[in-house]
């Protein structure tokens, strides 16, 4: 690939934040999928999380899970600017599903630790 077939800064930046945005609100359901779950696995124990400082705590973390999400692009960018650019694009995807995964695990502990459980946390 030479320098003039080389994609600008305006066209990696377009590519990116048209795949990760669109999945950003996937990557949301699935978090308020989990919550939602494990609130009513909990009910009615769970029903003390609707008060207002709970509320509160629960906004905080779906901004921070909205934070972490940008990390995608601390690896996103790099790449698109290197001669990795055409795998990377066709790979992605894997990225996304893992980092959408790990942030499903820790909503539910998370969740777990909010609604209350029944159970021992059991960490494997």
């Amino acid at each position: 690939m030479n320098s003039t077939d080389k994609p600008g800064i305006r066209e990696i930046l377009t590519d990116a934040i048209r795949f990760w945005e669109w999945r950003r609100l996937f990557y949301n359901l699935v978090l308020a999928a989990v919550v939602t779950f494990d609130f009513a696995r909990h009910f009615p124990q769970s029903k003390r999380a609707l008060e207002f400082h709970a509320l509160l705590t629960l906004f905080l973390l779906a901004v921070l899970a909205n934070a972490a999400y940008c990390a995608a692009y601390l690896v996103e960018l790099p790449v698109q600017f290197s001669e990795f650019r055409e795998p990377w694009r066709r790979y992605r995807f894997a990225l996304w599903l893992l980092g959408s995964v790990f942030a499903a695990v820790l909503a539910h502990f998370f969740a777990i630790g909010m609604f209350g459980s029944d159970a021992p946390l059991l960490l494997i």
